[in-house]
């Protein structure tokens, strides 16, 4: 089959990857794609959220099956887009519909879905511009520290922690008077903060049944010792050493099982990926977020760790069979270190050459933020390339990143040398 992928990052290019081992998958273009998946597949340089173009695209190209990597497509419409579409509505999408993607696409919509579903998660309240003073009175009801969500979409740094209640109160009005996230903040989630060490279940879901691929723990402080200033995610690993069988049954039983039955109940339909941010308060799972897609960099390490054919299990859902599918998982640990650009998250330079590609050993490289020019894979993004590697456990893969990391090199090159420093 001919299957087109939307995207352009280290998920887009190792979901490419993965893909690309099913004899099902004839031909693969991705939707822009970047320098690593120009290298296996086909790009075709179209936005993710140019419904038109990629319709245009699909018809012209006999395109069979449409999975979707980034979240901004989903909130956007895109499932919708193909199921009301004469011509288009026979090609599945992988990804959930407008509706269901409101879990990411609006934190209140997804704290209210939690609350309804009796699904552990932390108390809150919402406020916007109107009701900023009320805010900040319920900042007062809070103990520190305080933390700030903006409502929509904000490219993952809409969140923040703060320790002083003056400067929580600041912020608040920032995000909400002065719009510092834009239209993403024009309504803030305030929440409790819950103390204990967070982690990554990732679900495949037909809307009725649900696989649980492996857990994974990201680095998003762009600092050691998470310091510093949040990120996209800095590395990662998979599976988190502290999620033993006891606590898996837990988070199936109290989160997972409630979120399906949550949806098949609200009719919301839901034919994807639901990444479920997660903290471990005590020994018990509360769950932080909902993301509608695979994260970022955690696919470098979810997706190499399954042995089964992706595409056939996307095919599953497609066709609302993934109770009949089997999933199997690689015993092995995988680890990621993310390299990026120096001035990453503020200001960065893009077009560097990277060089030293052609040496990486016993390793894979997924590219994230790249591009080619005059035939060179040059930097194009602030997270660059994830260095993903295997390992009898989480230490000795991230050692063999970390021995690959050195045969590559771009100027300013900069990642953090701690990935897993706390398990």
């Amino acid at each position: 089959m001919t299957i087109l992928l939307l995207g352009s990052g280290g998920r887009e290019h190792a979901l490419a990857w993965k893909m690309l081992q099913s004899p099902l998958c004839g031909k693969l273009f991705v939707a822009p794609g970047n320098a690593g998946t120009a290298a296996i597949a086909h790009n075709v340089n179209i936005s993710p959220t140019d419904f038109d173009a990629i319709k245009q695209h699909v018809l012209a190209n006999g395109v069979n099956m449409v999975v979707v990597g980034p979240e901004d497509p989903l909130v956007k419409g895109v499932y919708d887009f193909f199921k009301n579409d004469p011509e288009l509505k026979d090609i599945p999408v992988i990804g959930p519909s407008q509706h269901g993607a409101q879990l990411e696409g609006s934190k209140e919509f997804a704290k209210k879905f939690l609350i309804k579903n009796n699904i552990p998660t932390a108390a809150y309240d919402s406020f916007t511009k109107e009701t900023v003073e009320e805010g900040c009175k319920f900042l007062e009801t809070l103990k520190a520290p305080y933390v700030l969500k903006a409502d929509g979409l904000a490219a993952g740094k809409g969140v923040l922690i703060l320790n002083s209640l003056e400067e929580a109160q600041d912020e608040l009005r920032s995000m909400l008077v002065d719009a510092k996230f834009g239209d993403a903040s024009a309504k803030v989630v305030i929440e409790e903060f819950l103390d204990g060490i967070e982690l990554s279940c990732f679900v495949l879901t037909d809307g009725k049944s649900y696989k649980i691929l492996p857990t994974a723990k990201d680095y998003k402080r762009i600092g050691e010792g998470d310091a510093g200033l949040n990120t996209g995610g800095m590395g990662a690993v998979s599976p988190v050493p502290f999620a033993d069988a006891e606590f898996m049954q837990k988070i199936e039983e109290r989160v997972v099982k409630p979120t399906i039955a949550g949806l098949k109940n609200d009719n919301i339909e839901y034919k994807g990926f639901v990444f479920i941010g997660l903290i471990k308060v005590g020994n018990d799972p509360f769950v932080i977020e909902y993301n509608v897609r695979m994260g970022d960099p955690e696919t470098e390490v979810v997706i190499p760790r399954l042995e089964s054919d992706l595409v056939e299990l996307f095919v599953a859902v497609a066709n609302s069979k993934l109770d009949e599918a089997t999933l199997t998982i690689d015993p092995r640990s995988a680890a990621t270190v993310m390299m990026v650009s120096g001035g990453y998250p503020e200001d960065y330079e893009k077009g560097k050459v990277i060089t030293g590609l052609e040496n990486v050993e016993g390793s894979i490289a997924f590219h994230a933020g790249t591009t080619l020019k005059d035939g060179q894979a040059v930097t194009a993004g602030g997270r660059v390339i994830a260095v993903t590697s295997y390992g009898n456990d989480f230490k000795e893969a991230i050692k063999k990143s970390y021995q690959n990391i050195d045969k590559l090199n771009f100027d300013k090159m900069y990642f953090r040398k701690d990935i897993g420093f706390d398990l």
